[in-house]
């Protein structure tokens, strides 16, 4: 089964950012993974996130309002 990551934000500079290490990550872990662009601020919002960016991993907020590094991605991701 594949893992459903979700970057949300509205598209700063932070969101392209964590979109880019969120893709590295999974490529280095060589994992099936659905990365998913949340871009809709209400959506957003919907998900729990106050401030952006924003990821959640198979529906669990693992990071809001920073960038973490390709490593703590990685970790964050594998579970």
């Amino acid at each position: 089964m594949a893992v459903q990551v979700k970057v949300l934000g509205p598209g700063c500079r932070n969101c392209i950012t964590l979109e880019a290490n969120v893709k590295e990550a999974v490529q280095q872990l060589g994992i099936d993974a659905q990365v998913e662009k949340v871009t809709d601020v209400g959506a957003i919002v919907a998900h729990g996130i106050l401030r952006t960016p924003g990821l959640i991993v198979n529906g669990e907020i693992k990071a809001s309002g920073r960038v973490p590094s390709v490593n703590e991605l990685k970790d964050m991701i594998k579970g």
